[in-house]
């Protein structure tokens, strides 16, 4: 199953079923959970492993990623997650306090504070973010820099991400 890999639309549309291309090494057999999924797993309050992902068949996976962002899809994927990976060989997947009010949630409150975490993580690679970026971005591109920049994450794509975002500063697209 091929996944077309696209750039980012604002929210309350595909939004649910993007992929960036930063992803595109991962996304055209879904081998790896995208970041469009990993953010409906945070709002739905479930903790899936890449282990259930992988025991997934790709129209499954396929499935999850075209899955609403409404509140009520969110509801059903919990609800349909928890039952699903029951059987699976990393047994149920866990459930986690569902995200509200993260900093990638936040745009309108906090349009120019950048989440310390990226900040870290942009100067331990030595990266200078274009000022005022944050708040052009949408709820799913602010969510990918955020995990992209976790402590532990070897931050491989974080470079790549913030290019086709547009945020780099110029003398680091050479």
């Amino acid at each position: 199953m091929m996944v077309a890999v696209v750039t980012a639309v604002p929210l309350g549309s595909p939004l649910a079923s993007t992929c960036f291309h930063f992803e595109a090494d991962f996304t055209a057999d879904l081998r790896c959970i995208p970041m469009a999924v990993r953010r409906k797993l945070d709002l739905a309050g479930v903790k899936l492993k890449l282990q259930h992902w992988s025991e997934l068949g790709d129209s499954e996976r396929s499935d999850l990623l075209s899955w609403p962002d409404d509140p009520a899809a969110i509801e059903a994927l919990h609800q349909h997650l928890l039952s699903r990976t029951i059987g699976l060989s990393a047994g149920q997947a866990k459930e986690l306090p569902r995200a509200s009010g993260e900093t990638w949630q936040q745009a309108d409150q906090l349009p120019n504070q950048l989440p310390e975490v990226l900040v870290a993580s942009c100067a331990q690679l030595g990266l200078e973010m274009r000022t005022g970026g944050w708040a052009e971005l949408d709820e799913l591109q602010r969510f990918a820099l955020v995990k992209l920049s976790h402590p532990g994450h070897e931050h491989r794509n974080l470079p790549r991400a913030l290019a086709e975002f547009g945020l780099l500063e110029p003398h680091h697209l050479r």
